[in-house]
């Protein structure tokens, strides 16, 4: 139920008094005055609404009256109900013969506000209660497995169905915090309003969780296009709501609600991974990176001190350059395809050739077998 507020109390009284040349109070479910187009009268108790509210009906207040209800002024006083129940009452002051015509219309349009204002609350708390289930999911430990799993029964979300998390992230960070938070939730209404399955949280002043449902897919190529497709897809969307530069990146599709939190990661380390490939690129999907994604799980332990060991000889002949390592990552870049990889470094196929000789000089790994092509992609990335 309702409950009526100074601000909708005096929203009702300046809106109706727009249309009609009368006075208009508002008055709560106890008849006291929360909002009035007679400032000075807001906190009284309204006699007139009193009665309406004890008789459950239309009360009209005229100079005879007055004479018993001392502290009255002339007018109507219509009862408010929503959804069937009582919630306030609206009164019009003049002569009733004057205002009648007046007072079922103000009525009916203070209604109407209040109905407006009801349904708004229950959207906004609809909003926070799938907000705050997409923060658990992406944050397990905090709520325990069963209750989730009732959660997503509530709001109908069917986890059998492989999900996708999209991290979308503004680069601005000189933006202040509650303008980036203003932009991703106008961002979220449009996503909102483009598909209203999704569920989505900002789980910072400048990231917003997405979760996409994917469709069972048997081949994996097929996957890697579809997930390339619904990232362009929200991207476009998301991009009419935003002033500010932003990344998007999509995790693996897992079903279950254990995969939430799996993709939520994924989808973080792509992005990393792919600003680190390409800091120019905005749009990142682990099906188009997976092997650097899934080689970060090997940043620890004796097994990522080996796999880093090349990268650290290469870095130790250059000392101060990097130029053997961005000849080695604009190799990598363009798929070990040499004529696209010197264009990237715009430099002579020779010279690229020069340097790949000199990176395996100072790895003593050939770059011409797959294994050690492997060992340096693996440094390469490990190193961020």
């Amino acid at each position: 139920m309702i409950t009526l507020e100074k601000r909708l109390a005096q929203e009702i009284v300046e809106r109706t008094m727009c249309i009609i040349p009368f006075n208009v109070n508002v008055m709560d479910v106890r008849g006291i005055i929360l909002g009035s187009g007679i400032p000075a009268r807001i906190g009284e108790l309204h006699a007139g609404a009193r009665l309406a509210l004890d008789q459950a009906r239309a009360v009209e207040i005229d100079n005879e009256a007055m004479r018993t209800l001392p502290g009255t002024q002339p007018g109507v006083n219509l009862p408010l109900k929503v959804r069937g129940q009582t919630c306030g009452v609206v009164g019009v002051t003049g002569q009733p013969d004057q205002v009648r015509q007046f007072g079922e219309l103000v009525r009916v349009m203070a209604e109407m506000i209040l109905e407006q204002a009801l349904l708004v609350g229950e959207l906004q708390r609809e909003k926070r209660y799938r907000e705050e289930f997409v923060d658990q999911l992406v944050n397990p430990g905090i709520t325990p497995h069963a209750e989730l799993e009732l959660w997503g029964v509530r709001l109908g979300v069917d986890f059998a169905l492989p999900r996708s998390v999209v991290i979308l992230e503004l680069r601005n960070e000189a933006l202040a915090p509650e303008s980036a938070l203003a932009e991703l939730q106008t961002c979220q209404q449009q996503l909102s309003g483009y598909d209203p399955s999704l569920l989505m949280a900002a789980v910072s002043p400048r990231e917003l969780v997405i979760l996409k449902p994917f469709g069972r897919v048997d081949q994996a190529g097929r996957l890697a296009v579809l997930a390339r497709e619904q990232l362009f897809a929200l991207d476009a969307v998301a991009r009419k709501g935003l002033k500010s530069p932003s990344t998007m990146a999509l995790g693996i599709a897992l079903p279950a609600i254990e995969g939430v939190a799996m993709s939520y990661e994924c989808a973080r380390q792509t992005s990393r991974i792919g600003r680190v490939r390409d800091w120019r690129a905005r749009l990142f999907s682990y099906y188009d990176m997976s092997f650097p994604v899934l080689l970060s799980g090997l940043g620890s332990g004796w097994q990522a001190v080996q796999l880093r060991e090349p990268l650290r000889r290469l870095q130790a002949s250059e000392r101060r350059s990097t130029v053997l390592r961005d000849t080695l990552t604009a190799w990598f870049t363009a798929d070990c395809q040499f004529e696209r990889a010197a264009s990237l470094l715009g430099i002579h196929r020779n010279t690229l050739d020069y340097r790949l000789r000199q990176i395996g000089t100072s790895t003593g790994l050939d770059l011409a077998r797959i294994n050690d092509r492997l060992l340096l992609y693996a440094a390469l990335y490990l190193a961020g």
